[in-house]
């Protein structure tokens, strides 16, 4: 009985651990099988991905993103990896990724422990701010102005959360709009229908770039939150984790980030002194 009992205690013990090694995900092989890689990415975050106008997905992340797949392909030795891009909102995206139905996410979107009960993350790509978009015309100047006012937030985003965090913290009653996208936060903006649109500043400022006319946009000098971005990837899947963070850590120290930075973030100047450190020490040694 005692031998039994201890067989029982063993197995018991094991069983869970037989049952997480079942579920975790093999992306690689699941790449390697279709000779064909799914990434999930936002049409509207210029200037970290966005369609052009031929449909094709343009942007910081998304060049980077290529590279990473060309460092996954070598990694399985299929180097022509065909990309299926699939255009999707964040909430959606990060569900395509924990399902599986996406490999990999290439966007401006922020990792946060929330997110990280759902889906993994590489290592960072950028650091970015989170601030609101005005009328140039209007009277609003900082965020107390905001009181009484109705402000538009991308439903799913860590932004909602922050702008709402905000108001309560400073005891300002606004209204939370939710919209969609970034074009249609804009476009409320600019037809007076809200009096602010919250969201990541650079990407603010790309959504004011391709409006009619962009000096009708200013953007407020107060930082709302502190956003890094990351690739989102599936959990459980380390060694798909390690040739995404490989791939990166090429781009970092070989000096192509400072291509893609300057070809799509150069007009505002070269990178901070945070970004800078970001990079170096996102660069993990071999």
């Amino acid at each position: 009985m005692k031998r039994l009992s201890l067989l029982v205690v063993f197995l018991s013990g094991l069983l869970p651990l037989i049952a997480l090694a079942q579920r975790a995900p093999d992306t690689l092989s699941k790449i390697k099988a279709a000779k064909s890689i799914t990434v999930a990415f936002s049409a509207d975050s210029l200037p970290f991905s966005y369609l052009e106008k031929n449909n094709q997905p343009a942007g910081y992340s998304i060049d980077l993103c290529k590279r990473v797949i060309t460092g996954i392909g070598r990694a399985i030795g299929v180097p022509a990896l065909a990309i299926n891009w699939v255009v999707d909102t964040v909430p959606n995206r990060i569900a395509m990724v924990a399902s599986g139905k996406a490999d990999l996410e290439c966007a401006n979107t922020t990792q946060s422990q929330s997110r990280m009960k759902d889906v993994d993350f590489s290592s960072l790509i950028f650091v970015d701010g989170g601030g609101f978009l005005v009328r140039a015309d209007s009277t609003v100047n900082g965020f107390g102005d905001l009181a009484g006012k109705s402000i538009a937030v991308t439903t799913g985003t860590t932004t909602e959360k922050r702008v709402d965090a905000m108001l309560k913290e400073r005891l300002i009653n606004a209204k939370i709009v939710q919209v969609k996208d970034g074009v249609e936060g804009v476009a409320l903006l600019e037809s007076g229908t809200v009096a602010a649109f919250a969201s990541d500043k650079i990407k603010l400022v790309g959504l004011a770039a391709q409006a009619k006319d962009p000096k009708v946009f200013a953007l407020l000098a107060e930082d709302l939150s502190f956003e890094p971005y990351a690739f989102m990837l599936p959990r459980n899947d380390s060694a798909f984790r390690f040739e995404v963070n490989r791939a990166l850590t090429q781009v970092y120290l070989s000096g192509e980030i400072d291509q893609i930075f300057a070809k799509w973030l150069g007009p505002l100047g070269r990178p901070s002194g945070l970004l800078a450190a970001m990079y170096l020490l996102n660069a993990i040694p071999e």
